[in-house]
């Protein structure tokens, strides 16, 4: 009788624990989104907490680094590849201009991410080309097949490689930017229509509220 009572005192000392630290997280969630809800212009299925998550790559310079070191300061995250013929290119300049904006309006320190789906073709030493084109602080990460699709799962990114031996192939992909906030994770996505004006001027509202 003792043992069934100790038991379901346990068990209901787990139960409070669980609904305060629901609660918590709850609250916790609830607090960005409420203190970023000024600066948001849309949301995805099941909210921004949804998106994001962990991962490792290979960073331009041949270095793993881990989601935490990379987003240490804000980014702009961008998923393509190298060989893409025209989105990408245009994409990941655009992005590279509203970090120049935020850091023309006092906001330095937003880092332009590109993180390729094509890591066969995408080397580091070809990461690093592209990326020194686009913007001194671009960071370029690659990978293996498998840590290249953790960290599209995780930002829910859809791209497909196809099969082929040919050298010059097509990788379909998502095109969304994720702001990727220290402790706070993605906030926020834009689409390809966004200008680097109101790219930075979103930003901008987020790094204030942050």
């Amino acid at each position: 009788m003792r043992n069934t009572t100790a038991l379901a005192a346990i068990g209901a000392g787990v139960a409070i624990l669980a609904v305060i630290g629901g609660t918590v997280l709850w609250s916790a969630m609830r607090g960005d989104a409420e203190a970023f809800a000024s600066c948001r212009q849309g949301n995805v299925a099941g909210g921004m907490g949804e998106i994001g998550g962990p991962f490792e790559l290979v960073s331009e310079s041949g270095e793993t680094v881990s989601s935490a070191e990379v987003f240490e300061e804000p980014g702009l995250l961008y998923f393509g590849y190298t060989f893409c013929p025209d989105v990408c290119p245009l994409d990941n300049a655009r992005n590279a201009a509203a970090a120049d904006l935020l850091a023309e309006g006092g906001h330095d320190g937003v880092r332009p991410v590109f993180i390729s789906v094509d890591p066969e073709r995408d080397t580091p030493e070809v990461m690093a080309e592209f990326t020194d084109a686009m913007h001194p602080d671009m960071l370029g990460l690659t990978g293996s097949a498998e840590q290249v699709k953790a960290a599209a799962d995780a930002y829910r990114v859809y791209y497909r490689v196809p099969e082929t031996e040919e050298e010059h192939y097509l990788v379909d992909h998502t095109t969304f930017t994720y702001l990727v906030l220290p402790e706070h994770g993605a906030v926020d996505f834009f689409r390809r229509d966004t200008s680097p004006e109101e790219m930075a001027e979103r930003v901008a509202c987020f790094l204030e509220d942050a």
